[in-house]
This record gives C-alpha cells, sequence and structure tokens, in this order.
C-alpha cells in the first residue's frame, strides 16, 4: 500500500512507527509492552496478541474484561483464519420468561443481560493451537499488574469515571454491591497516576492459565458464577458454561479498489462496514474533506446499519445469505438511493439466500487483528465475588419483537458490535486494523479504510483525521476539527449536525501494515493513551 505522506499532515497529533522483527498496537502501553516481551522471548504473533489482551483486562477495565467476548482474524503462516469467541445466551432466557417477569425490553445492567463469556476460551485456543508459549507466560504479565498494581492512566481515568456516573443513576441492589468494592475501593473512583490493583483478578488469571481456561467454564470458577446468578435470581448456569466452544470461521470480504477487507460474518456486525464499502466503490472522491466524500460515507453507512439491524443474528437464525447483502449488484442498487439530500434509511430486499483492540505482528510474517469487549464499558454491572470477574452485557443486543432474527432466545447468539479487520490485496495479507467504540466500530472501519486507499493517507495520519458519526435518524456528529463549511454543507443538505469535541465515542483504531521488504508501519490512536511497541 502506497501513501502520500503530504496529502494531509496531521504528524503533530502522532506519527508512524516502524520495524522489523514484531510490533504491538492497543490503547495501553503496559499492555503493548507485555505483548513485545512475548516476542522478545520467542514468541509470535499469537502470543503477543494474548499476553496484550489478558493484560487490557486489567490495565483497561473500563472497556473489557475476564467475562466479556472476543474476536480476530489471524494471517498465520499465509492462511487467514476467523476467530468467533462470543456466547450465546443462556438456556433460561427467553422471550416468553421475560415477558412474565415484566419486561418490554432486555434491561442494560444486571443478571439478565450476561450471556456466556467467550474470551478465557479464546485465550487458550489461540494458545494450544498457533502460540509458541504457555499460557501461563503469556498470562503473566497480567496477573503481575493485577497483583501488584499499576497507575491507573488519563483516558482509563475518565472512562472509569463515566461508568461510576452511570451505574449511581441507573442502578441499585445488592447484584451491583460487588462492581463497587472491586472498582472503587476507597469510594471514589480512581484518578489519574492511582495504583489500583485486584488480587482476585490476579487468582483468576492465574486458575485460567493453569487450567486452559477449562475452570472457568467446568469448575471452580464456572461453580462461583453459577452460584452467584442463581442467588440472584439470573439465568446463566454452569451448565451453559459448559456447553460453550469457539468457533474458527471463515473472514468474509469485499474488494475496494484493488484491496480485499475482511471482517468477521454475522454474528458480529463487521458486515455492515463491507456492506457499506461496496455501495462506496460505486463512487469516485478525489478529496476526503469534501462535501462530497463526507455525504456519501454517511449515507451509505445508514443504508448498511438499516440492512444490518434486519438481518444480522446468530447465523443459524438468519433466512438473507452473507453473499446476497455483499454482492456488487446489491451494492449498486444500494448506490442508486444516495441523493444530494440526507435521507432516512430503510433495509433493502437482498435475494434471500464504551472495547479493546490490539493488532499484533512477528518477524515471520504473522498478523493478528483481535478485539474483546465487555460491551457499554464496564458491561452489565456485574462482578462475581472472589473472582474479579466483571461479567458483559451483551444480550443487550437482542431485541424483543416476536418473530425478529434477532429476538431473544435460548441458547442464541446476539447481534455483535466489536470486529476485527484485516486488509489484503492479490492474496497477500498487509495488515490488520481495528477502531473500537460500539456502533462507531464499521463507521470506523470504513473512513479509516477510505483514508488510506481512497487517498492514500499514511495508517497514522489515517487514524488522527478528523471523524464523524451517524447516531440515528439523520442525526451525525462530527468531530470539531472539521471544517467549518463543510459542516454547513452537511446542515444544507439535511443532516442534523452536532459538533463535538473529540474523545473516544468517535472510535479508538489501531493499524500494522506490512510491505514487501517485510517492514512493519504501526499506527495508534490520538484520541487515547494509545502504543505501538516495536522491536
Amino acid at each position: 500500500m502506497e501513501f502520500d505522506n503530504t496529502a494531509y499532515n496531521y504528524a503533530s497529533r502522532r506519527t508512524v512507527v516502524q520495524g522489523k522483527k514484531g510490533m504491538v498496537a492497543t490503547s495501553q502501553p503496559l499492555a503493548a509492552q507485555a505483548g513485545l516481551d512475548m516476542l522478545k522471548k520467542g514468541g509470535n504473533a499469537v502470543d503477543a496478541a494474548v499476553a496484550t489482551a489478558a493484560c487490557l483486562t486489567v490495565v483497561e477495565p473500563t472497556s473489557n474484561g475476564i467475562g466479556g467476548d472476543a474476536f480476530a482474524i489471524i494471517s498465520f503462516e499465509g492462511k487467514l483464519l476467523g476467530l468467533n469467541a462470543s456466547g450465546a445466551s443462556p438456556e433460561l432466557l427467553s422471550y416468553d420468561e421475560l415477558k412474565k417477569r415484566g419486561l418490554k425490553e432486555i434491561p442494560k445492567f444486571g443478571l439478565t443481560p450476561v450471556t456466556v463469556p467467550g474470551v478465557p476460551k479464546a485465550w487458550a485456543e489461540l494458545i494450544e493451537k498457533y502460540g509458541k508459549l504457555s499460557l501461563m507466560e503469556v498470562l503473566e504479565p497480567a496477573i503481575r499488574y493485577a497483583e501488584e498494581g499499576h497507575p491507573i492512566s488519563a483516558t482509563v481515568s475518565q472512562l472509569w469515571n463515566q461508568g461510576y456516573e452511570r451505574f449511581k443513576k441507573e442502578t441499585e441492589g445488592k447484584v451491583f454491591e460487588n462492581w463497587y468494592k472491586v472498582f472503587m475501593p476507597d469510594g471514589y473512583p480512581v484518578v489519574p497516576g492511582q495504583i489500583w490493583k485486584s488480587k482476585y483478578h490476579a487468582q483468576t488469571l492465574r486458575e485460567i492459565a493453569q487450567t486452559m481456561s477449562d475452570s472457568f467454564y467446568k469448575g471452580e470458577l464456572a461453580d462461583k458464577i453459577h452460584k452467584f446468578s442463581v442467588e440472584n435470581d439470573g439465568f446463566i448456569r454452569k451448565s451453559d458454561l459448559e456447553k460453550f466452544e469457539v468457533e474458527w470461521v471463515k473472514p468474509i470480504s469485499v474488494n475496494y479498489r484493488g484491496y480485499d477487507v475482511w471482517e468477521i460474518p454475522p454474528n458480529g456486525s463487521g458486515i455492515v462496514a463491507l456492506i457499506a464499502l461496496n455501495i462506496l466503490k460505486n463512487f469516485k472522491f478525489t478529496e476526503r474533506e469534501t462535501f462530497e466524500t463526507y455525504h456519501k460515507q454517511i449515507e451509505a453507512l445508514k443504508l448498511a446499519f438499516a440492512d444490518g439491524e434486519k438481518y444480522i443474528s446468530d447465523p443459524r437464525f438468519m433466512d438473507i445469505s452473507i453473499e446476497s447483502l455483499l454482492s456488487q449488484e446489491y451494492g449498486k442498487e444500494r448506490a442508486k438511493l444516495i441523493g444530494e439530500k440526507s435521507m432516512l434509511p430503510e433495509p433493502g430486499e437482498p435475494d434471500k439466500g464504551g472495547t479493546v483492540y490490539l493488532a499484533t505482528a512477528d518477524e515471520e510474517g504473522n498478523m493478528v487483528s483481535y478485539i474483546q469487549s465487555n460491551y457499554m464499558g464496564f458491561g452489565s454491572g456485574v462482578v462475581v465475588p472472589q473472582t474479579g470477574i466483571s461479567l458483559q452485557n451483551r444480550g443487550k443486543n437482542f431485541n424483543m419483537i416476536e418473530d425478529h432474527v434477532n429476538c431473544v432466545a435460548p441458547n442464541k447468539k446476539p447481534y455483535h458490535t466489536i470486529i476485527p479487520g484485516f486488509i489484503t490485496k492479490d492474496g497477500k495479507p498487509i495488515g490488520p486494523f481495528g477502531v473500537m467504540g460500539g456502533f462507531m466500530q464499521p463507521q470506523g472501519h470504513v473512513q479509516v479504510v477510505s483514508s488510506m486507499i481512497d487517498f492514500h493517507l499514511n495508517p497514522q495520519d489515517a487514524l488522527n483525521a478528523p471523524r464523524w458519526q451517524w447516531i440515528e435518524g439523520k442525526k451525525v456528529e462530527i468531530e470539531t476539527a472539521v471544517n467549518k463549511t463543510l459542516a454547513e454543507k452537511l446542515a444544507n443538505a439535511g443532516h442534523d449536525i452536532d459538533i463535538k469535541i473529540s474523545d473516544t465515542t468517535f472510535g479508538r483504531g489501531q493499524i500494522i501494515l506490512r510491505d514487501d521488504q517485510g517492514v512493519y508501519t504501526g499506527a495508534t490512536e490520538p484520541r487515547t493513551d494509545g502504543c505501538v511497541a516495536v522491536w
């Protein structure tokens, strides 16, 4: 991939990092360094990814945890592999049961939206199949940080406070008490530079390493989750944990101007980014910071999200094929709907048939695009006592619309927002990329990919560049860095524009790309405390 470094100069915010032997890019320097340490010990990109991911549960618990889900795209020895480590709903969770409890929608917090966590088994599976080091070696840095403590970074402190404020307003009851004990040990949110530790988190990580995650799904940790859920009228049981297995899947792609852009297939929402790119390739863009570019990208994402909301779910329940949603013909038809004015998006009719992200690379050319999350920051607000396990609330992404493809049901995976991305060209791996942040993720993927491919920005400039995000209807948030005249043109076209100061809600991305000489170019998000560790 060729870059014109003079096209847009955002170098004052961050600059690209290059290296040959290995690279780790993520949102926390301590986690990135842990991954790099694995490479220096003789590990590969997979070992580095798991070490980094485990550290992130400790140093950035505001976005992910042991009780969350994970997805990955791996380029290993020339083959592209997909990992779906998202868990299903509990056997006892059903539409009828929720109706009996007087619920009209699934709550954000508490035990009701808790689905089976996939993170521990993802780590074990990755290390067992593709790692060079043991799981204990790989988790050692995370265990050490949890036991000894580490200083909280500025962005994490801010997110911590936001989580506290949200839980204070929206939660009550004993089921949330342990969250406050673990994350508010002094009775107030942590501040930048404050040392935070969690001995139970360390013990749980050690037990996961010693048992290759079996304790979490079949042993003592599973018993603790089961007991706490039963005592607090939750749905999840040990039997739900026992039957969980990760899925190895074939990544899906569209070709965008000669480059293949890859995502994990549903239940993940990566297909939303691909649908949008499939629409956008029917237009030609000459400059990034223009009305034409912003307007068409926003409209394409709106159409893609409309399709996603209607069709994406656990693939066992979908009645539309992925191929039909990504066909060139369907992309052309959807592109015809984009005019000069903002529209309210509607799904089409194709032929039927607050997350953490990291990227790693090693000297042999193996690369990993990995993402894990608890959803909505801290997740459900439920921490299992004496484990440090903060449970996710992914069940919130089900709906309670009977006969809808994504309606809540037992043993079903919900629509999932977290998506790792990867780029190849002519069958050759170029590199991993990702932009975390709820429903911002497909939008971030499209903007970053377009910046690099359409406008030849280097990876760091692609992350530094101004962003927008569609919220709903015609509402679009744009960063203050967007030209005011451009913002006015968008408003005149019917977009409901809200100008916001740049923050983590606009996504937090990482990119690693490899050239023909084997040199890696890495970039990290300027909107967070990101780091590219390189060797």
